[in-house]
């Protein structure tokens, strides 16, 4: 999967205008990022499906980049109440993968997508009907790659039994401040909360299958106050992100960004920011070269013990 490291998740680009969107698109294309994350329920602004992957799908177009430059991967499998945003339900039935991955065919103006995600573990789903969808969608030439997204080790292993194709990309929500694939593994034969597996060893599953972890919403507290850069909620973690920031000349967004792509998993960014600036910012953390001692000293900050 020829993608950056670092990508661009274009959730809530359904509310800019196009004169934005574009501005957004080249910013982070020029600092050689090539990946774009979207999904068939993101219009939450809008109100209605496949929007923001339309603003994108026109943003690509007014930029002139050529298709072949990038890589655009989506997900589908959730059906979104849009007047409360909640989920419906979890669908990976054959109609609605079909018709969803076809909405979004027509919404980004492309033909293929480099890679599809089945977007949340679906409690009906059939192995095999899933995997002659994929073949299906892969040997019509719609779909280049599969992934999944917030699954454990046995919901891949099942999906997987079936499949022709490699299962190469498991999203998650990781940062700075969620970090539970990490913590299990650090209070292993410990009785605290943080020993409790919540994620089934994920992180060292997907190192033995060449599975890429995906980090989605990296920069988000995990709480009811939100990001976690610059809150007042969250001094230590603060303090020590400009303590970084200052040690490498850069930004204490960059220092964030570092941190995620530091661990040797070679995990992926999802960078979910509309704004040029900020987004400038965490791309910069793909240059900074953290010390093993400096990681460590952001984790602790950020409230995980370390028994």
């Amino acid at each position: 999967m020829a993608a950056s490291r670092i990508a661009l998740g274009v959730m809530r680009m359904d509310v800019l205008n196009k004169y934005d969107a574009a501005n957004v698109l080249n910013t982070v294309l020029k600092r050689g990022v090539n990946f774009f994350d979207t999904a068939d329920i993101y219009g939450f602004g809008a109100g209605h499906a496949h929007a923001s992957s339309e603003v994108f799908g026109t943003a690509l177009k007014d930029t002139g980049v050529e298709r072949s430059d990038v890589f655009i991967q989506t997900k589908f499998g959730i059906l979104i109440d849009y007047s409360n945003g909640s989920a419906r339900r979890y669908d990976s039935s054959v109609k609605n993968l079909t018709e969803s991955l076809d909405g979004e065919l027509v919404a980004l103006g492309t033909d293929y997508v480099d890679s599809v995600l089945m977007h949340r573990p679906d409690p009906l789903v059939d192995a095999d009907e899933f995997a002659n969808v994929i073949d299906t969608l892969i040997s019509s030439g719609k779909v280049r790659h599969v992934g999944v997204s917030n699954m454990d080790p046995w919901q891949i292993e099942y999906l997987q039994s079936s499949l022709k194709t490699h299962i190469q990309v498991d999203q998650l929500q990781f940062g700075l401040m969620h970090t539970p694939i990490i913590d299990a593994g650090i209070h292993v034969n410990m009785s605290d909360d943080d020993a409790i597996s919540r994620k089934g060893g994920i992180l060292p599953y997907s190192r033995l299958r060449n599975i890429t972890i995906q980090a989605w919403s990296p920069f988000q507290s995990d709480t009811q106050y939100g990001a976690f850069i610059g809150n007042p909620h969250f001094p230590e973690l603060n303090n020590e992100l400009d303590r970084q920031a200052q040690k490498h000349n850069t930004t204490l967004n960059a220092i964030a960004t570092a941190w995620v792509l530091y661990h040797p998993a070679n995990i992926q960014i999802i960078l979910g920011s509309m704004n040029p600036q900020r987004l400038s910012q965490m791309i910069d953390g793909d240059t900074v070269q953290l010390e093993r001692q400096d990681w460590w000293d952001l984790y602790k900050a950020a409230g995980h013990r370390v028994p």
